[in-house]
């Protein structure tokens, strides 16, 4: 057994024996601290818990946003109605305007007056000539108004609708989104809200094959972590990982035993800078939780067979399910690659 190896079994043996006493996770009690930055970040990380609420905050507003919307709507609809009304109400008007000018036209109106014996009748006859056509000319004003007020009643209302059609779209892709990516790292059972909102893209592994399969490969580079050795699959993983903050203690490959660890596709990345201790802090499970994001986000990119952290096994296949093998999961996120 190499020295490098029998550093990482050491502390594996001490938490054998402290799980024995502890059964699982101690409660949290001491302050958070500040969990590790991914490179290239100047901020801290945005919480995924932070996203859910705000997106939930969004989510409210678009209900009432929805709500005046809806009374809109009704308000319209009864403008639509009352205008509408009137002018049924205008059509006998309409219909009478209509057969007087069909009688008299133009012609009509100019024989009445030039049927006039004297000038008084003229005149007369001239003045009730525009008094008929004053009295027709705000008839269809009326009307005119009436009309126009159902269809821009209509045109608001066909927009409203389309708004209406707008914010419930808008309410269900949001609540989809927010429920998708909690599901993705495992809900609030298994991080307690406390995972970043977004993860580092990693770079693509190699071995993919052009119908989107993953290539066999055999043990063939160094283990940087045990001295044994490890798939280059395992090793770009390796490589992403620490390139996206994640530099506490690891062990890939183990000697004997079922499973990947042998295989040289398998690593347990520790909560700690050395050793493997189950979280009883903030920091401890929030590294994790961001971890196992880290390595779920990029399942696809890695090539990722499943993880387990904190009593739940992912697979890409049926996503988070409860785990309950022989070791609980709760002192390392351990993955293992195709």
């Amino acid at each position: 057994m190499t020295a490098p190896l029998r550093r990482w079994l050491t502390p594996v043996v001490a938490v054998l024996a402290a799980l024995a006493v502890f059964a699982g996770p101690a409660p949290v009690s001491a302050a958070p601290t500040t969990p590790p930055k991914p490179s290239g970040h100047d901020e801290e990380p945005k919480l995924l818990g932070d996203l859910i609420e705000a997106r939930n905050r969004d989510f409210v507003k678009a209900q009432a946003r929805l709500k005046k919307s809806e009374e809109r709507r009704l308000a319209l609809e009864l403008e639509l109605q009352r205008a509408r009304s009137d002018l049924a109400a205008l059509a006998p008007q309409v219909n009478e305007i209509a057969a007087q000018s069909y009688r008299t036209g133009r012609i009509g109106a100019m024989s009445m007056l030039l049927g006039a014996n004297t000038p008084d009748s003229f005149i007369a006859r001239a003045s009730a000539l525009d008094e008929l056509n004053l009295v027709n000319d705000k008839r269809l004003a009326v009307v005119n108004a009436v009309k126009n007020r159902a269809e821009q009643a209509k045109l608001a209302l066909d927009a409203e609708v389309r708004e209406q059609q707008k914010l419930t779209n808008d309410l269900k892709r949001g609540k989809t989104e927010a429920e998708k990516a909690l599901r993705l790292v495992g809900g609030r059972g298994l991080t307690g809200g406390l995972v970043s909102a977004t993860s580092p893209v990693a770079r693509i592994a190699p071995g993919r094959t052009g119908d989107g399969d993953w290539r066999s490969e055999s043990c063939s580079e160094n283990d940087p972590t045990t001295g044994g050795c490890v798939t280059p699959r395992t090793l770009h993983m390796y490589n992403e990982v620490r390139r996206a903050g994640f530099k506490r203690f690891v062990g890939c490959y183990r000697s004997g035993g079922p499973y990947e660890h042998p295989k040289g596709r398998a690593c347990d990345w520790s909560l700690q800078n050395s050793g493997f201790r189950s979280w009883y802090n903030n920091d401890m499970r929030m590294y994790g939780n961001n971890l196992t994001a880290f390595l779920v986000r990029n399942a696809d990119r890695l090539g990722i067979y499943y993880v387990i952290w904190n009593r739940q096994i992912w697979f890409p296949a049926t996503g988070w399910k409860s785990y309950s093998g022989p070791s609980a999961h709760t002192d390392h996120v351990h993955v293992s690659l195709l």
